[in-house]
C-alpha cells in the first residue's frame, strides 16, 4: 500500500488564517529587517531551521526566512525572499523582492494597513501590496 501526501490539503491547512504581502524593494534582507524592526518594533531574525530550499534544473536554491513571534498572542510574521541566484520562490510573482506572511492569528483589515503604511516610509520600497491566495501558483513554495 502506498501513501500519498496530498499537498492541496496541506497547503489549505497552512494558509488558512493567513495574510501574505508582496514587497517590491531593491535592498538586503537583512537591510530590510533592520528597518522593520526599527520601525515597527519587531525582532526579525533569521531562521535557519524553516529556509526553503527548492531543486530546480538540478541545483539547489535556498531561500531564507526572517521570523517573528509577537508576545501576548500566537501571530507570527515571516519574511521570505523571493530570489535566489537568479530563481523565484514565487516564480508567477517575479517583480516582488519579498513575501510577509502573517499566520497563526487572525488579523485585521486595519493592522494589516497599519502594517503596510509603516513599510511604505523605508527608505527603498516601492510597492507594497496584498496577496490572495487564490492569485499564488506555487504557494507549496511557502510551507516550511
Amino acid at each position: 500500500m502506498k501513501l500519498k501526501l496530498d499537498f492541496e490539503d496541506l497547503a489549505e491547512d497552512f494558509f488558512s488564517d493567513t495574510r501574505l504581502l508582496g514587497i517590491v524593494a531593491p535592498l538586503k534582507d537583512y537591510q530590510l529587517c533592520y528597518h522593520l524592526n526599527q520601525i515597527l518594533r519587531f525582532d526579525f531574525r533569521t531562521n535557519n531551521e524553516i529556509e526553503i530550499r527548492l531543486n530546480k534544473k538540478k541545483r539547489d536554491y535556498y531561500f531564507s526566512v526572517f521570523e517573528f513571534r509577537e508576545k501576548n498572542n500566537s501571530l507570527v510574521h515571516y519574511l521570505y525572499n523571493n530570489q535566489f541566484d537568479g530563481e523565484y520562490l514565487l516564480p508567477e510573482f517575479k517583480h516582488l523582492d519579498f513575501l510577509w506572511l502573517l499566520k497563526g492569528d487572525s488579523v485585521e483589515v486595519d493592522t494589516l494597513q497599519s502594517i503596510m503604511q509603516a513599510i511604505r516610509t523605508i527608505n527603498g520600497v516601492q510597492l507594497v501590496m496584498e496577496l490572495t491566495n487564490e492569485k499564488i501558483k506555487n504557494r507549496g513554495h511557502l510551507i516550511f
